[in-house]
């Protein structure tokens, strides 16, 4: 049995390569970085393997679908992403969109095209990555924050249609609060209650073999996910701004 996990070098995508060959599966690793890759299959072991491409880049997710379509492919995660902190006039539009496509674009490739293989094979699991800030809007990380909502309403959306074509192919998403990972480092931002990567994984893998739709690992994120449904937008609005103003400043000093 084999899984692809893109982004798997590092952070969740790593914990959950982890876990997946803790359950005798073989991983197969994509990310952009060379040696990050050489250095997480070195730590994973001899039933995991990497592939490097620039998934930001569509055909790449597309020759990836074909080096691996042969491979049958039991298991998808869908990790590879990154965020940005600022306002929108003023991040960079080149890098804006390279998050698009990365987030969006490569996921959606993806999916589509391995869960086209399960389907006529009728079994096998997609697990996309998305976060707890898919459930609101994010002033000053919009595009962040939309991008992730995309990947939970699409991921919700493709699990119905699978479901009402009665294929037994699994098609959910994680959405995860603040985790203990180099994302964070990357944003400059430290959370007070990050959680573990590896019991986050754990976690994640368990539900999705019990075929749970929507991942969301804590009570706390569980409780803000139902909330924001009933919060004013207004409020809402104002009150992710402020969190993200207090992480702006914060990751300022730190620097």
């Amino acid at each position: 049995m084999k899984a692809l996990i893109t982004g798997g070098s590092s952070g969740i995508g790593f914990s959950i390569a982890q876990e997946l060959i803790e359950r005798d599966y073989d991983v197969i690793l994509t990310a952009r970085g060379e040696e990050n890759l050489k250095k997480a299959v070195k730590k994973l072991g001899k039933k995991a393997s990497y592939i490097v491409t620039n998934l930001s880049k569509v055909e790449n997710c597309k020759k990836l679908h074909q080096q691996l379509k042969q491979e049958n492919i039991s298991i998808i995660i869908n990790s590879a992403g990154f965020g940005m902190h600022g306002k929108f006039l003023e991040n960079d539009l080149d890098k804006q969109m390279e998050m698009i496509d990365l987030n969006i674009k490569a996921t959606q490739t993806l999916t589509k095209l391995f869960l086209e293989d399960m389907i006529k094979r009728n079994e096998g699991y997609i697990l996309n990555i998305a976060s707890t800030a898919a459930f609101s809007p994010g002033p000053l990380m919009a595009s962040y924050f939309a991008s992730k909502a995309y990947i939970l309403r699409l991921t919700e959306a493709i699990a119905e249609e699978t479901k009402k074509e009665g294929a037994k192919v699994y098609v959910g998403c994680l959405c995860p609060g603040p985790v203990d990972t180099c994302f964070n480092n990357k944003l400059g931002v430290k959370f007070n209650k990050a959680q573990n990567s590896d019991e986050l994984a754990k976690y994640a893998i368990k539900k999705m073999f019990q075929k749970k739709m929507v991942i969301i690992p804590t009570m706390n994120h569980k409780m803000n996910a139902f909330f924001n449904k009933f919060v004013p937008l207004k409020i809402l609005l104002n009150a992710n701004y402020n969190v993200q103003i207090k992480k702006i400043e914060n990751a300022k000093k730190n620097r």
